[in-house]
Order: structure tokens, then C-alpha cells, then sequence
């Protein structure tokens, strides 16, 4: 799987941290506070926005694994982090599990994560924390909506194009896009754990006009990459989406699911 863009990350940063599920984040940071010398592993980590954003909500010291294949997005993080007590930086590919550093992990956080996986490595992945019986706080798993305060014709055939492209392979095997939320949900919840699922969306106004134009060209190139709708349309599209993001009161929704699940 190839890392994203640092630019992104950034970007998306501000707007996961207000869209994340506040009544299971305190679910879970309550657990981490009830465990003894916690360590947690934080898979896909990127620049490290898990524990900035989780960080602030616990009362006592964990020690943070940050995992990641990409080591531009580790060395990033390590330069907001690495003169910080209690982290850790591990480079790895998460397709093998049985080499992902859990030994002494009781719980794993993801962020934006597993819409980009199958369901078989969702299954193998929690197949390997249950017989570890490790604690798993999914965050900001995209569920398939974008709504718009001011319509356009398009909206819902980009939108079903866009899923469909979400369901390609992104690097472990071919993605369940929307759909992944509630397969690993089921999962988890077959291999025993007590699982909760909140909404986390996205509500992106005009101050978030950075975040809504980069998004939109990634929906716009994945779109036209798909080609069941013409480039003109898609264009025509993007133009008038660019167009609504600093008109007042416009607004758009992008939805999210959390996931938690403890043993």
C-alpha cells in the first residue's frame, strides 16, 4: 500500500479530530485508563494524528506504538513526537500480521483505515488480535455518504461512482469501501468482543475550504478514472462543487463510522 499525501493528512487532521464519536471515544479512553502500564498500537499511523487527538482525553501516561509502511509519514511523525516520552516507531508492512509488534500491545487504534481493506484481511486481522485478546478502537471508517447543502444532478451518481472505486484494491486485496465498517463490526463481534458503532461524520463548511477542494479533485479523479460518467460531466460537476464551498451557508456531510471493541 502506498502512503498518502502529507498535505492531506494535515489537512484532515482538524476535521477528523471534531468528527470523531466523542461518547466511545470516552468508552475507550476510559479502558485505556483502567489498564495497568498501557501500550497502544496505532496501524497506518501516518503523521501520528491517533495520539494527538486521543493523547489529550487520557489522565494517565500509555506508551504509543506508531506503526506504518510508508517512512516519509514515519519520519514525520517522529519529528512531532520522537522527543516525546513513551513512543515508539516501528516501519513494517501490515499485510503480515503475524510480524505487527503486539506483544505487549493491549489495545490497537486505526484512523481512516479499514475501508481500504477486503473483508478476508479484516477476518485475518481480527482473527490474530482476538487470539491475543488486544482491544481495537477503529476511528473515521468512510460509510458511503456525501451530502451536499446545495444539490446538484450529479450528486448521486458521483456518489455511486465513487463507492464502486472505493471497492478496488488499495493494497489488501479488494477493498470493502463503505461496506467495511460493518464487516468488521460483525467480525469482531463473532470472535467474542463487545462492539459499539458511532457515527463520525464530517460536516466541512467554508472554513474547511482547503480540506473540501482536495477532497472533491480526489473524488473527481476517481470518478473520471472509473468512466462510467464522461469527463465533461465530472468536470462540469467539480466546477460547480468548487464554486458552492464558500457560499453562505453551504455545507457538505461526508459520513464516518467508529468502531469499538474490547474483550
Amino acid at each position: 500500500m502506498s502512503g498518502f499525501d502529507t498535505t492531506w493528512l494535515t489537512l484532515r487532521e482538524p476535521s477528523d479530530g471534531r468528527a470523531r464519536n466523542e461518547p466511545l471515544l470516552a468508552r475507550f479512553t476510559a479502558e485505556v485508563d483502567g489498564a495497568d502500564q498501557p501500550v497502544i498500537l496505532d496501524i497506518g499511523c501516518g503523521t501520528g494524528s491517533t495520539p494527538r487527538a486521543i493523547g489529550p482525553h487520557l489522565r494517565h501516561a500509555v506508551g504509543w506504538r506508531l506503526f506504518d509502511h510508508d517512512q516519509r509519514l514515519l519520519d514525520a511523525a517522529k519529528s512531532r513526537h520522537g522527543g516525546e516520552a513513551g513512543f515508539e516507531f516501528v516501519q513494517g508492512d501490515l499485510n503480515r500480521l503475524e510480524a505487527l509488534p503486539l506483544h505487549d500491545a493491549r489495545f490497537v487504534t486505526a484512523s481512516a483505515l479499514f475501508d481500504l481493506c477486503s473483508g478476508e484481511f479484516i477476518d485475518r486481522f481480527v482473527a490474530h488480535i482476538a487470539g491475543l485478546r488486544t482491544g481495537l478502537y477503529a476511528a473515521l471508517n468512510y460509510d458511503g455518504r456525501m451530502q451536499w447543502s446545495q444539490a446538484h444532478e450529479l450528486d448521486d451518481a458521483v456518489a455511486t461512482r465513487f463507492n464502486a472505486h472505493q471497492r478496488t484494491d488499495k493494497g489488501f486485496g479488494p477493498s470493502l469501501g463503505p461496506g467495511a465498517w460493518q464487516h468488521l463490526a460483525d467480525a469482531l463481534s463473532s470472535a467474542g468482543y463487545r462492539v459499539e458503532i458511532a457515527p463520525s461524520p464530517w460536516v466541512l463548511t467554508a472554513d474547511d475550504a482547503d480540506l473540501q477542494a482536495m477532497f472533491l479533485q480526489g473524488v473527481a479523479d476517481a470518478v473520471t478514472e472509473d468512466g462510467t460518467l464522461g469527463r465533461p460531466q465530472v468536470a462540469e460537476w467539480l466546477e460547480f462543487r468548487r464554486d458552492s464551498i464558500k457560499a453562505v451557508g453551504s455545507s457538505c456531510l461526508v459520513g464516518h463510522q467508529d468502531v469499538l471493541a474490547i474483550r
